[in-house]
């Protein structure tokens, strides 16, 4: 697929992580920002997130807003003035783009002249995006993604089972619904090579969170017991074993999820006395589901983890070491498939890994940009002469 040009006004996580995988990809990402208005730092928040960069002028870019914003270009932009709006049509048409993504509240698309309609009427093959956090239905719905993980249940199905619900440790709803808005995209993009229209997209949240409930929600009308759509610690609701056992010297994480693996489980030497008839189906074994724990956990706290691992590994039982995130990123599996950018003083940065291996695409990026670094040379490649944009800064149009 060719590169495409893509703006985005964009802020937090959820859209700037659907736009990177754009950027991972090679497209032109352009991130639109507000002008500064006096009432706090100017520009995305997230920008002044996380540990600074050791360039103490270098305030607007710290650690938390560098990873989902490399390679892409900033400028700012008054979309409150009716002028900043038709510059936003004016770079729509100059620029040939061809997305344009917004994660702002659906009540304010008409003020800002940002509404589907509006811009789509400026470029028919435009493909317009958006991710809210309950959709367009509900115009004035504010959301983070920890008070939806609460309004979507993942807090209820978090945490130990005599425990307060809690939060999962990764921000899974942002990250779900950027994939989703990636997805669409892409879907769109398909579409548009058949029949040369655009389209409009619109993201929930709470529905692409919901979507996830898959192993929840249906249970409901099956009549299922409360234990099985509420927290459950670190066991599976349905398939035993599954847990975290001690060791000698750590803790592992073992999952068996069929009564062949349970066999060759039961086979290995020192698990054998964990065997009896009634446990040889997984029925039989949510009998028995405590019992079994501390039986297993007697067992594998008097060796050490990699002793067990690899008796594991020699019965095809899915289990490993619990790593934390520094251990992650020396995995081997992983440790060449992590992308990477530079500092300004020249630090490199390792950071995630693409989700999925492409041909010809590159681990390194650009480092993310400063607060309307490229407002200039984007005005000036949209045809905007220097007399123009000097007037547009002097009205606060663009920063």
């Amino acid at each position: 697929m060719k590169p495409r040009t893509v703006l985005s006004m964009e802020q937090a996580l959820s859209l700037p992580y659907a736009t990177l995988r754009f950027a991972q990809l090679g497209w032109r990402v352009i991130r639109i920002e507000a002008t500064p208005s006096g009432a706090g730092l100017p520009g995305d928040p997230n920008r002044y997130i996380g540990s600074r960069l050791s360039d103490d002028h270098d305030d607007d870019r710290r650690s938390y807003f560098v990873a989902p914003n490399v390679a892409k270009e900033a400028i700012a932009l008054n979309l409150k003035d009716a002028r900043g709006q038709h510059l936003l049509a004016r770079l729509i048409k100059a620029l040939d783009v061809d997305v344009f993504c917004c994660n702002t509240l659906p009540s304010r698309y008409g003020n800002l002249g940002i509404a589907p309609a509006t811009l789509r009427a400026v470029r028919p093959q435009l493909i317009w995006a958006g991710i809210s956090a309950q959709g367009p239905a509900w115009p004035e719905a504010p959301g983070y993604d920890p008070v939806l993980q609460a309004m979507a249940g993942y807090m209820e199905v978090t945490g130990d089972r005599n425990g307060p619900p809690m939060l999962t440790g990764i921000p899974v709803i942002d990250l779900k619904a950027g994939d989703e808005l990636f997805a669409g995209v892409m879907m769109a993009l398909l579409e548009r090579h058949e029949t040369g229209a655009g389209k409009e997209i619109h993201v929930s949240m709470l529905q692409a969170a919901a979507s996830w409930l898959i192993t929840v929600l249906p249970l409901i009308d099956f009549g299922c017991q409360p234990g099985e759509i509420t927290r459950a610690g670190n066991e599976h609701r349905k398939f035993i074993p599954t847990n975290v056992y001690p060791a000698s010297d750590g803790y592992l994480f073992m999952a068996i999820g069929s009564d062949v693996q349970w066999r060759r489980f039961t086979a290995i030497p020192k698990f054998a006395c964990v065997a009896n008839e009634l446990r040889k189906t997984n029925e039989g074994r949510h009998q028995e589901r405590q019992a079994i724990h501390r039986d297993i956990a007697a067992v594998t706290a008097a060796h050490p983890v990699d002793e067990t691992l690899a008796e594991l590994r020699g019965a095809t039982i899915p289990a490993t070491r619990i790593n934390d995130i520094r251990q992650v990123r020396e995995l081997p599996q992983l440790r060449d498939k992590l992308t990477r950018t530079t500092l300004p003083d020249g630090r490199s940065v390792r950071m995630q890994p693409m989700a999925v291996d492409l041909p010809q695409a590159s681990a390194e990026f650009a480092f993310a940009p400063k607060y309307g670094q490229h407002t200039r040379d984007v005005l000036a490649e949209a045809g905007l002469g220097n007399d123009e944009v000097h007037a547009l800064y002097g009205a606060g149009i663009v920063a």
